[in-house]
């Protein structure tokens, strides 16, 4: 698109969100389970079936190396007669899943440096709990957060809930902005899947199914600072602005993805589809994305390869998919390589993870976010770090590869 065909389109005037990140925190468990943890535990209470063997070979082949989970594979809550009940695993959840997401939190607001008393609204997703009060209610008492605060808490969207739960802190803070009112909003997520291996180890036996989610899920919380344009105080050094969004769903795909309740727990619903589905949907998302963000349109920034990628590794072949469909070279997501060999797919508390990763170095100016959440639901977002950037970090090699390929 050219400039004029943006400026022509763009109505009524863009005006910059003036949002902030101010802080992220990320907590893993401290144990790791490894690809042969699986099959151990699989052997010591399940017979071989043709289904279970597939399964356990596609679990060598992941791509991870190691899985964050609050226990090891001798865990008590995994090694019963049976299967634990929801009631069980809600039980750990508000135990073990509340602690990680305390301690996410307090890093986040560590970085940010403000006070308690200035966060206005929390909004939290989590996919593997369904208690009532939420777990957000848990984690404001501990923190000691105001009584009077505004919660939000987000259900029924899976692997993309980081930056769901983000673009709907977004929406609030700039109602505050309307208001003229400052809004310091805490954004979390938390996961606790590790649990699930046993209702999902059932499913393989007593269906013949070939359920990979026992390959790849794992534990983690994490958290964001987002905050608007508005403060009562000096002396905050925004990490990233936050210049825009998109949220979509592919018609038809509901069946393909997607984590339904059951009595012992929940159960992924993950078809051989999903990778091809979501890198289909990328493209025109990132052109139009790019094309609504004048600075971006000024200054020609059109590639993919102009950005490094904060992607959900939601699997080894949604990120190659990904990497070959926008033609990115495989720096681009070094990130979302990382966190998910050395964590495997923590689901909506991934997203966080991935962009600490990626903050912990240099970077492009501009990042893209993206992830995939049950419907198929894609999220996009572009953000543009506050701290000195990468300013390309290809090397010579490197630059004439991706003159070629682009």
């Amino acid at each position: 698109m050219s400039k004029a065909a943006f400026y022509n389109k763009v109505t009524p005037p863009y005006q910059r969100p003036g949002l902030s990140v101010l802080g992220i925190g990320v907590e893993y468990p401290p144990y790791q389970i490894e690809p042969k943890d699986v099959t151990t535990l699989a052997r010591r209470f399940y017979p071989s079936t043709p289904a279970l063997e597939k399964v356990l070979t596609i679990n060598e082949y992941t791509g991870i190396d190691s899985r964050s989970a609050i226990g090891t594979i001798d865990h008590p809550i995994v090694n019963g007669k049976d299967a634990p009940s929801i009631a069980e695993l809600c039980d750990l959840f508000l135990d073990h899943g509340v602690k990680l997401s305390v301690a996410a939190c307090q890093k986040a607001i560590e970085q940010w440096g403000g006070d308690l008393s200035e966060i206005t609204h929390i909004v939290a997703t989590t996919c593997t709990n369904s208690a009532n009060p939420g777990f957000d209610h848990y984690v404001v008492k501990q923190l000691g957060l105001n009584t009077s605060i505004e919660k939000v808490l987000l259900h029924g969207i899976g692997c993309s809930g980081g930056m769901a739960a983000l673009r709907t802190a977004a929406n609030i803070a700039l109602g505050s902005s309307f208001r003229q009112k400052p809004a310091r909003i805490l954004v979390l997520a938390c996961e606790i899947s590790s649990t699930l291996v046993r209702s999902e180890l059932d499913s393989i036996l007593q269906n013949e199914e070939i359920r990979i989610g026992v390959c790849l899920f794992s534990d983690c919380a994490s958290a964001m600072i987002l905050g608007n344009e508005f403060s009562n105080r000096d002396g905050e050094e925004p990490i990233l602005e936050l210049l825009g969004w998109d949220h979509r769903i592919i018609d038809d795909t509901e069946k393909d993805l997607g984590f339904d309740v059951d009595p012992l727990g929940w159960k992924v619903v993950l078809t051989h589809r999903v990778p091809k589905l979501a890198t289909g949907a990328v493209p025109a998302m990132f052109d139009d994305l790019v094309s609504s963000i004048p600075e971006l349109v000024d200054a020609s920034k059109f590639k993919a390869s102009d950005y490094d990628w904060a992607l959900h590794p939601g699997g080894a072949t949604i990120i190659s998919g990904i990497q070959s469909a926008m033609r990115l070279r495989e720096d681009l997501l070094r990130a979302s390589y990382e966190v998910y060999m050395a964590h495997g797919n923590s689901s909506s508390a991934t997203f966080f993870s991935v962009m600490k990763q990626l903050l912990s170095g240099p970077t492009t100016e501009h990042i893209i976010g993206c992830a995939f959440g049950p419907g198929i639901a894609v999220e996009m977002m572009v953000f543009k770090r506050c701290e000195p950037s990468r300013g390309g970090s290809a090397s010579p090699a490197e630059t004439l590869v991706a003159e070629d390929v682009d």
